[in-house]
């Protein structure tokens, strides 16, 4: 089902489908929630809980962003990964879950790494798909502050077609091109949230050292083709004092999850299975 709820005044999404030990799906930017449908079919026995983050789909951005947070482009809003992080926790809240397995991808991932900072307690596992926990380098600080510069000059719509390409890998690109024109469409942020998204992501921390207090079970699945979260990357998530089960999907991209979904279900679930009391 479709839900609504409120975090910090805006009217955000969800939907909620399934039975079992509830499973929270954290999409990647500029997508929103439906990028998860093809792995939350694919898996039974969990109770899927996708929202819509702020500006995203369904959801409201919400007024009076804070300004000032990213440094390279000080008049920018930013779009917090704290408080995207609060409104993943204010879903729980109204939902009345106390813990969850979570699932994200790329920005998702960035989340995750916040609330376990904030809110571990709430945690029973967490998978990485196409994430990573470091911040952005100052190459990629740079590149953000040219990217909010394009976006007041020219729109979204350019930014938008270049990630539809670069983020899918060539793989599936070369094996399916429907997904192209497919995750274009799904691409629908206004000009507004996209420059808050880009200062948010911007202005994250560095979570490296906060990898090293995760002792709950990780999962690390990473496309080969990725350019934005590399293997190099994500094998930082091998520090974490649990143990991590990585995995790498050699001809897949950034948006792994979407291009090759049974194999991320068929990853989820032997994961979810494994005898260590979650779910």
């Amino acid at each position: 089902m479709i839900g609504w709820y409120v975090s910090d005044g805006a009217k955000l999404a969800y939907r909620d489908t399934g039975t079992g030990f509830p499973l929270v799906f954290l999409h990647p930017t500029p997508l929103d929630g439906d990028f998860w449908r093809p792995v939350v079919e694919g898996l039974a026995g969990v109770r899927a809980i996708v929202p819509d983050f702020r500006g995203h789909g369904g959801s409201e951005l919400g007024a009076n962003l804070p300004v000032g947070g990213f440094t390279q482009v000080a008049d920018a809003p930013v779009l917090s990964v704290a408080q995207l992080a609060a409104d993943v926790l204010a879903l729980l809240d109204s939902l009345k879950i106390e813990k969850a397995v979570f699932a994200g991808c790329s920005i998702g991932g960035y989340v995750q790494l916040e609330m376990w900072r904030r809110a571990p307690a709430r945690i029973e596992a967490l998978a990485f798909v196409c994430s990573k926990p470091q911040a952005d380098a100052e190459a990629g600080l740079t590149k953000r502050a040219a990217t909010i510069a394009q976006i007041r000059a020219q729109g979204v719509g350019g930014l938008f077609d270049g990630m539809a390409q670069t983020l899918i890998g060539p793989t599936a690109r070369q094996k399916r091109p429907a997904i192209v024109p497919e995750l274009r469409a799904r691409m629908t942020l206004t000009p507004e949230a996209t420059i808050a998204v880009q200062a948010g992501l911007g202005a994250r921390p560095d979570s490296v050292p906060t990898v090293a207090t995760i002792d709950v079970p990780t999962l690390a699945i990473c496309g080969g083709e990725d350019p934005a979260a590399t293997s190099a990357e994500m094998e930082a998530f091998n520090a974490a004092p649990a143990g991590c089960e990585f995995h790498l999907l050699p001809d897949a991209g950034h948006f792994a999850a979407y291009e090759q979904p049974e194999k991320v279900a068929a990853l989820l679930a032997e994961w979810l299975r494994q005898p260590d009391g979650r779910g």
